[in-house]
C-alpha cells in the first residue's frame, strides 16, 4: 500500500501526464488541494473554475477566490443555471446529478475553447460506495477524478494539505446550501437565503461545524440546528438559546430547534420524524390532544 507521500508523487506525475487541466473548483478541501497541485505541476496550463449560483454561500465564494490569489493559481468564475432546471428544484434524491450536470455543461465547452486537455474534479477514494449522483454526470462528460484514481482518501488529502501549508487542511466538510433541504421538499431561493443567513449567524457566534436544516411545516418552517458534537455544550450557555431563537425567527423561521446528536453527514435524510410532526393535526381548543 503506497504511503501518503508516494501517493502525492503519483498524483503529481498523473497531472503532468495530462499536459493541461481545468479543475472544477469549490474552495473545499479536495478541490483546493487538487487545484494547488495542478498549478504546481502545470503552471499556466492549469486553471480552476468555480461555479457561482445561489446554492454557494457568498462567504465560501469569497474565500475560494482569496485562496487562489494567496497561492497563485488562477480561478475563473462561471455562472451555472441549475435553478432554471425543474428537476433540480424538485429536489429528488439524485439532485446532485442535475447540479453537477449543469456544472460540467459549462466547463466542458470552456475546456475545449481554452485548449485544456483534461477536465477534472475532486472526488476522492473515500467517496467510493457513498451516495454520489454527481459521479454519474462526471462520467457522462468524461471528467477525470485524479484523487480517486491515485487512491487518496479524505484523511490523506488533509494530511497532504497540511504538509503543503494549505489552510483548508482542517476545514469542515462543506456541501451546497440545497443539501440542507430534505429530499422531496422544493429548493427555493428564499429557503437558501434563510439557511445561509442562519449559518452565518452561528459562525459569528464562534461555532465551527454548523448546519441549518430547513424543514417545511404546515404553517411556517422549522430550523433544525446542528453543531459539532464537541461544541454542543457551548450553545446552551451565555444566553445563546434565546438569542439564536430570536435571530432565526427574524429570518422567517416559526420554529427553532437544536439537534442533540450534533452535526453529522447526511442527517437531512433522517427527515421522517420531522414530516410526521409536521403532518400531525392541530388540537382544537378545549379538545383532547391528538394521539
Amino acid at each position: 500500500m503506497p504511503q501518503t507521500g508516494q501517493k502525492l508523487d503519483q498524483l503529481r506525475a498523473l497531472l503532468r501526464s495530462f499536459g493541461s487541466c481545468l479543475t472544477a473548483y469549490s474552495g473545499g478541501v479536495d478541490s483546493v488541494f487538487l487545484a494547488f497541485v495542478a498549478h504546481q505541476e502545470l503552471g499556466d496550463r492549469a486553471l480552476a473554475a468555480i461555479a457561482d449560483s445561489p446554492s454557494l454561500p457568498r462567504a465560501e465564494l469569497a474565500e475560494a477566490l482569496e485562496l487562489g490569489r494567496r497561492f497563485g493559481f488562477s480561478v475563473k468564475v462561471v455562472q451555472t443555471h441549475e435553478f432554471t432546471d425543474t428537476s433540480y428544484l424538485a429536489n429528488p434524491q439524485n439532485r446532485c446529478y442535475f447540479c453537477k450536470h449543469a456544472l460540467f455543461e459549462e466547463l466542458e465547452p470552456l475546456a475545449r475553447r481554452e485548449g485544456f486537455a483534461v477536465l477534472a474534479y475532486g472526488e476522492n477514494a473515500s467517496d467510493i460506495g457513498d451516495h454520489r449522483p454527481g459521479a454519474q454526470a462526471a462520467a457522462e462528460f468524461q471528467v477525470r477524478a485524479p484523487l480517486k484514481e491515485i487512491g487518496l482518501t479524505k484523511a490523506e488529502i488533509r494530511e497532504c494539505s497540511a504538509t503543503l501549508g494549505l489552510p483548508t487542511a482542517d476545514k469542515p466538510q462543506m456541501a451546497c446550501l440545497s443539501s440542507r433541504i430534505p429530499y422531496g421538499e422544493e429548493v427555493t431561493l428564499e429557503k437558501l437565503r434563510m439557511i445561509e443567513a442562519g449559518e452565518n449567524h452561528l459562525r459569528k457566534l464562534g461555532f465551527f461545524d454548523v448546519r441549518v436544516r430547513h424543514h417545511e411545516l404546515r404553517h411556517g418552517a422549522l430550523a433544525r440546528i446542528e453543531i459539532g458534537p464537541v461544541e454542543l455544550p457551548a450553545i446552551v450557555v451565555n444566553g445563546h438559546p434565546a438569542g439564536i431563537a430570536a435571530a432565526f425567527k427574524a429570518l422567517g423561521y416559526s420554529q427553532v430547534t437544536l439537534d442533540l446528536q450534533g452535526y453529522r453527514r447526511g442527517s437531512t435524510n433522517e427527515s421522517q420524524a420531522i414530516r410526521v410532526f409536521a403532518q400531525r393535526p392541530v388540537p382544537t381548543p378545549g379538545g383532547a390532544p391528538p394521539a
